[in-house]
């Protein structure tokens, strides 16, 4: 019994030092982490229950409430629906739809796709200018959208000149978000 109640002590300790840890990122405390955690999670799980949303193609990010969805989607309607659903999720304080309609894509535009995607989160973990982990990278025909919350407006630029570079890229659409201070 001991050893359980140890091993109980252990892990709660560990927990709200990786919580300690992540509350550093963007002036959030430990507390507004778990929320936008779990605000995140609520909308993932409200738009793959929703049949007019295509969830594989929705990335969702959150930070102190504020929610952004970034990808791309078949049609304006589907566009419009993943917006309503995110609304629709107890918590949300606003959302940000930064989804873009893209056309039906070929086997191969999805395997070059994903290959520049590959290279563009490459380049930005290559650069000290820029935290990779708060950035997501989605490509649709070569144009690439860059979604997420940042710490400064020089990443924000830094992650779409880095983008820009990447062989293959015909666009960088910055949907990057500063977080304040």
């Amino acid at each position: 019994m001991r050893k359980q109640t140890f091993t109980s002590a252990l892990i709660v300790a560990s927990a709200a030092l990786w919580f300690t840890g992540c509350a550093g990122a963007g002036n959030r405390t430990a507390g507004e982490h778990i929320d936008d955690a779990t605000l995140t999670a609520k909308v993932k799980t409200a738009l793959i229950g929703d049949e007019r949303t295509k969830a594989r193609q929705i990335d969702v990010e959150t930070f102190k409430g504020v929610v952004q969805l970034n990808g791309f989607v078949d049609s304006a309607a589907a566009k419009t629906a993943a917006a309503s659903v995110a609304r629709g999720v107890s918590g949300v304080g606003s959302v940000k739809n930064n989804l873009q309609v893209g056309a039906d894509r070929t086997a191969g535009r999805t395997v070059d796709d994903t290959g520049i995607t590959a290279k563009v989160r490459a380049a930005l973990i290559d650069d000290p200018r820029t935290k990779s982990h708060q950035i997501e990278v989605t490509t649709n025909g070569g144009v690439v959208q860059l979604g997420g919350f940042v710490d400064t407006a020089a990443s924000k630029a830094a992650a779409e000149q880095l983008a820009g570079r990447v062989a293959g890229v015909t666009r960088v659409t910055n949907r990057l978000q500063v977080r304040p201070n």
